[in-house]
């Protein structure tokens, strides 16, 4: 069977050829005018939370910042992993929600838990 195909191919090489080329300028055009987006971002939903406290020690501002978001965003709904983090004079609580929740669903979510928590 390959003998078959490597003999005609040899006895029509100018077929072979114009092949090979029509594929080549079929794959430039292809190349050329197909629309590309960045790369798809394949990260968790997650929304993130900033607070400033300048400043005051880590403990400090985990003890009046970041144990308080934390525990309140654990009651967010779909929310499936909550992180925080404290350094000098600032805090991150990273909230982490299922797969395939909307962005902008979860920080809705999180806006409206964070609302409700008093100064």
């Amino acid at each position: 069977m390959i003998n078959a195909i490597l003999s005609a191919s040899v006895r029509n090489k100018w077929i072979v050829l114009a092949l090979c080329a029509g594929a080549a300028v079929w794959g430039w055009i292809s190349l050329t005018s197909i629309p590309l987006d960045a790369i798809p971002d394949l990260s968790d939903t997650q929304v993130i939370l900033y607070a400033s406290y300048p400043g005051q020690a880590p403990q400090v501002v985990e003890d009046q910042l970041t144990y308080p978001l934390t525990t309140r965003m654990l009651s967010v709904p779909y929310a499936d992993n909550v992180r925080g983090y404290s350094f000098f004079g600032f805090s991150f609580v990273y909230v982490i929600f299922d797969e395939g929740t909307d962005l902008y669903w979860a920080r809705s979510r999180v806006l409206e838990s964070l609302s409700s928590i008093q100064g």
